[in-house]
């Protein structure tokens, strides 16, 4: 590790408040899609073993959004890219 590194670098707000309301109102409905695609799986609409890793990614990614929008960074944006909110 170079002297100049720390062992918990801080993450820098990059998003404002607009980015974070996006964020988080998209985390709410990933994790809202995963519940529903759940409830399909487990009544026998949908086969289980290609959803449950939909359902799994869905929660997971909802989140991780919302999260993001607590913490007022993008992981995308940290990276480098730009986007539009």
């Amino acid at each position: 590790m170079l002297p100049t590194q720390t062992k918990n670098m801080e993450r820098t707000c990059n998003i404002d408040a607009k980015g974070r309301v996006v964020r988080f109102v998209t985390g709410i409905f990933a994790i809202i899609a995963g519940l529903v695609l759940a409830i399909l799986v487990t009544q026998g609409v949908l086969s289980p073993e290609p959803y449950w890793m939909l359902v799994a990614g869905s929660i997971i990614g909802g989140i991780f959004a919302m999260w993001e929008a607590r913490a007022g960074w993008c992981v995308v944006r940290a990276i480098g890219i730009r986007t539009p909110l």
